[in-house]
Formats: C-alpha cells, structure tokens, sequence
C-alpha cells in the first residue's frame, strides 16, 4: 500500500482530476493512450465508475499520463495543449478529459494504422487545433518533459510498469478492471 498523500502529490505538470477533492476515496490511474486495455477501461468502466462514485462526491479521480511509446506521448502532449490556458482550469480540465475520451474510443483508428499522425490531426482538429497549433503542441518542452518526469515517478516511487494501474486509496490493482472489480476495490473504503 502506498500512502495517498504520497500518491496525490502533484508532479511538474497540472494534475487533472475529476470529482470533490474532499472525497473519502481517492483513485489514481496511470493510463497509456495507446494501450488497448485502457482503452477498454474507459470504454467499458470508466463511465460505471463516474457516475456511482465520482459524481456522488464518493471518489476523487486522477488520470496521470504514462504514455509507452511516442504516439502515446504525441496524444498526451494533444490532449494537454487541448486545455485552455491554466487561469481557465476547469474549461482546460473539461478539454482534456473530453480530448482523451475520444483518444479511447477511437484508439484503433489513430493509435494502430499506418500513418498515426495524420489520424491524430484529424482528431486535434475536432478540438479546434489547425496544423500549426498541432505542430507547435508537439513542440512544447515543458509538456513533453512534465509528462516523462510523471512516468519516470510512477515507475520509480509506485512501482507502475504497466496500464492500466489504478490505486484505489493506495491499493494497486492492475489491468482493466471491470465495473464488479473496481466495486469491489472501492467499496472496502467506503464501509470504514
């Protein structure tokens, strides 16, 4: 078990979060955007989880970025630049969240074909990117560096080496859980 205050320490990097900071519950997920067992996570429980723990002010959810290859870094850095400036937080978190979600679900159009950066514009650009927004995203340092610095942590402090990995008030559970499992990984908490 890892202690939360450990876990929900912030990196170089906005954390985003979804749910009342006050929650008895914290669930952190390190996700990879092309990883095919995060995608059915978010596809397949994600939504489960939203709304009986998340929406009910039970959980508090961070989703870290812990991208395995450069594609998955390239919809990271996309879906961070997608947010609006950090004086409209919750407008950038809305963005991010939303950006990522379709990330998943359309994970085998962009992440798998044979040319992932022309399906990637296709997608920044539904978030009102242009080419030269998307090419200077991926230029952006900071973000590509505060992403690696989060995964390097992760690995090293957390132990994560693979996605997804949630910890559900410190509790390690791997892979993509389903609705029952991420129950029954929360519902311990709720009952102290």
């Amino acid at each position: 078990i890892i202690a939360v205050a450990d876990l929900i320490k912030p990196g170089p990097i906005t954390d985003y979060t979804l749910g009342d900071d006050k929650a008895p519950i914290v669930v952190v997920e390190y996700a990879s955007l092309t990883c095919p067992h995060c995608a059915t996570f978010h596809t397949k429980t994600f939504d489960f989880l939203k709304k009986v723990y998340i929406d009910t002010g039970k959980v508090r959810f961070i989703f870290r970025d812990f991208p395995f290859d450069g594609v998955a870094l390239a919809a990271t850095m996309l879906a961070r630049c997608g947010g609006a400036s950090e004086s409209e937080a919750i407008k950038g978190r809305d963005k991010y969240f939303a950006m990522v979600n379709t990330l998943f679900y359309r994970q085998a159009t962009w992440a798998f074909g044979s040319d992932p950066e022309a399906e990637l514009i296709k997608i920044a650009k539904e978030y009102g990117f242009t080419q030269e927004s998307f090419d200077a995203c991926l230029q952006r340092q900071e973000i590509y560096d505060g992403v690696l610095a989060v995964r390097q942590r992760a690995h090293e402090t957390f132990r994560v080496d693979s996605t997804p990995t949630l910890f559900v008030n410190g509790v390690m559970y791997r892979g993509a859980l389903t609705p029952a499992q991420i129950e029954a990984a929360i519902r311990p908490h709720l009952d102290k």
